[in-house]
């Protein structure tokens, strides 16, 4: 095999009606090779891990953004409501900035075009799965004697993140002694500005809107949110306050990636608490390379966090199998359990694609 090839399956990108795509997504992957990376492009180096700034991201956002709702039915027990920026918002944002540079793939005909872009402006199958798991055991989040951190790799639109964030909302009082810390990892900077930190401000916003007037305000006109100042500022002082720290870190999965995580004093929680962390990631191992990555990654991010006392584990939804690329959920149990760690599947999907969501601990 070699060059490129491309394969679709339908069913991936989750829509809420307002972002309508007939076709089924086209995902261009090249053929394997040996390599340790997870985006393995010839000639073309890999983005660096780096943290980015809240206060500079928030100094970057336009004067509005317009969204959509993703109704979550949780399983029966009720339905969760994720707002999510529409992708024609984010596209009329790129057009308006252009400086003459190419599109952003994401917006364009490929859903993922490896090594440049991965994915993370729409939802996936897998996304709304975890959500799904999650909402079974979120009573962790109301645990005041815990700080719990959430590490959410390959995030995108962040929906399992969002909804946990969105649980908290009700779940933890405004004198908590123990904070919440929110990591969100995607290999695109521009997925993280554009979609994941409007979608957060989205949430807290929809949830407090009643008891302000500044938002009640700013919801100026269906569907869309001015960012003003003073929305900025009150989302801001609603972190701080709640305790509730937002990270936000770019590029792809790698040692250096999982140290620099780690290391992040913002991310800290709580004061001494025992922290609980938790590291999500959907359809992030579409490919034996990202497989590879992948697992190295939330292994060293578990390791480092046993070794300062704390508890871990990783959720992990995609699919049984991505045909004709190699990568699937099987292959990371495989994987997960040659390292050592205890691998239990916890949800499992027969409709359609088939899918599954494995929680994954280490053993020793």
């Amino acid at each position: 095999m070699s060059g490129n090839f491309s394969f679709s399956f339908s069913g991936d990108d989750i829509e809420d009606g307002g972002d309508q795509n007939p076709t089924a997504p086209n995902i261009s992957i090249p053929a394997p090779q040996p390599s340790a990376s997870a985006f393995p492009v010839q000639g073309k180096p890999l983005l660096a891990a780096t943290r980015h700034d809240l206060q500079h991201m928030l100094s970057q956002l336009p004067s509005k953004v317009a969204y959509g709702i993703l109704d979550v039915d949780l399983d029966g027990s009720g339905t969760i409501r994720l707002p999510r920026r529409e992708l024609w918002d984010v596209r009329v944002q790129l057009m308006a900035e252009d400086d003459g540079s190419d599109t952003e793939p994401g917006l364009g005909n490929h859903d993922v075009k490896t090594g440049v872009y991965e994915g993370g402006f729409k939802s996936w199958e897998s996304s709304v799965d975890l959500v799904k798991v999650l909402s079974l055991s979120k009573a962790f989040l109301g645990d005041m004697n815990l700080a719990p951190r959430i590490i959410e790799l390959g995030c995108g639109t962040a929906l399992p993140s969002l909804a946990l964030f969105q649980w908290s909302l009700s779940l933890r009082g405004h004198d908590d002694n123990c904070g919440l810390s929110l990591v969100l990892a995607d290999y695109n900077p521009t997925v993280l500005q554009l979609v994941t930190l409007p979608n957060f401000i989205l949430c807290w916003a929809l949830h407090e809107r009643a008891g302000s007037q500044v938002l009640a305000d700013a919801f100026s006109s269906e569907g869309e949110l001015d960012l003003t100042p003073e929305v900025l500022k009150g989302f801001e002082e609603f972190l701080s306050n709640r305790r509730i720290s937002l990270s936000f870190f770019s590029g792809a999965w790698s040692t250096e990636f999982a140290d620099l995580v780690t290391s992040d004093k913002t991310s800290t929680t709580g004061n001494g608490s025992k922290r609980h962390t938790i590291i999500l990631g959907a359809e992030t191992i579409y490919s034996p390379f990202a497989l590879s990555a992948f697992t190295q990654t939330i292994f060293s991010l578990m390791e480092q966090e046993r070794e300062q006392g704390n508890a871990a584990e990783a959720l992990v939804g995609a699919k049984k199998l991505y045909f004709g690329v190699g990568g699937s959920l099987d292959d990371f149990v495989t994987g997960a359990r040659d390292l050592g760690a205890n691998v239990e599947e916890l949800r499992e999907e027969t409709e359609g694609v088939r899918r599954g969501v494995v929680r994954c601990r280490l053993t020793h």
